[in-house]
């Protein structure tokens, strides 16, 4: 949690975020993703200044947990002194105890950004998905909240001024605003409508940029002018290394050139052979892709 201090900006974890997609991919499937096709609405998430601040949080965790679909878990929430925006304790269920920063209880309207992160650490618990090392581990429930809902309330959370910020989370505005866009993309939602943080609008918008960036590199069609001329450049010299690029020509057993890139939706990879234009679709994620190889 930024309190007061900087915020780093930018696309440092965009890697470790492509790999928490397609590992989500891997993990639920195609069909479990697809029924996560709405977002938590405000008013599900609300927090008056007048709710009483215990019954308050354990509804909005109560609403949380409904929208993750883990209807046998019980969320038990308090508060106290400490330096991270919260924590959980991950046991057997079906009681969990999640503990909000005291600094929730002046800023209630951010308890439903806080209770969502750590009620997904419960989901992915009970999937048994995990990243190796705790920073890697929280990029993942960082990047599973949002794609999977309820992470637009932690961009929200997201406020920045001349005097003061605020952010939750471990991915950057930028980064939450990503995999916003991925998700929007996916299942054709507009949450900008949800923002009360302007700065989390512009981060919506500029993560939106990024990923639309995905979309247009080649061999994909609407590829751009000069991506095009560096594909057809680096086709001419296959299979030698390709660097800086998100494709990699090499020959199969017949000696023919196949070239291997990202799928643009959940960045597994996909091979296909160099013969013109082809359409692929992706085993992971089902996306049709059209293709100028």
């Amino acid at each position: 949690m930024a309190n007061g201090g900087p915020v780093e900006h930018g696309y440092p974890h965009l890697e470790t975020v492509r790999a928490a997609i397609t590992a989500l991919y891997k993990r639920l499937s195609y069909d479990t993703i697809q029924t996560f096709p709405s977002s938590v609405l405000p008013a599900d998430v609300a927090f008056c200044d007048t709710d009483d601040l215990y019954l308050g949080a354990q509804r909005v965790a109560r609403e949380l947990v409904r929208h993750y679909r883990l209807p046998d878990a019980r969320l038990i929430v308090s508060f106290r002194e400490m330096q991270h925006a919260a924590n959980v304790e991950l046991a057997a269920g079906p009681e969990y105890f999640v503990e909000l920063n005291d600094r929730f209880r002046t800023h209630r309207r951010d308890i439903g950004a806080a209770l969502a992160h750590e009620i997904m650490h419960v989901y992915l618990h009970r999937l048994d998905l995990s990243f190796p090392g705790t920073r890697d581990n929280e990029i993942l429930t960082d990047t599973a909240t949002t794609y999977l809902g309820a992470g637009w309330l932690l961009l929200d959370a997201y406020r920045e001024d001349s005097a003061s910020s605020q952010k939750l989370g471990y991915l950057t505005p930028e980064e939450f605003g990503y995999v916003l866009a991925k998700r929007a993309l996916v299942f054709h939602e507009d949450p900008s409508i949800w923002f009360t943080s302007p700065q989390a609008y512009e981060a919506y918008t500029r993560g939106m940029a990024q990923a639309r960036h995905d979309e247009q590199q080649p061999p994909l069609t609407a590829a751009g002018w000069a991506g095009r001329r560096r594909y057809a450049r680096d086709r001419r010299h296959a299979p030698g290394p390709q660097l800086g690029v998100p494709y990699t020509f090499t020959p199969d057993g017949g000696g023919r050139l196949r070239v291997s890139f990202p799928c643009p939706t959940c960045h597994q990879k996909i091979r296909v052979p160099v013969r013109g234009r082809v359409r692929a679709r992706c085993a992971l994620c089902r996306t049709v892709l059209e293709c100028d190889t």
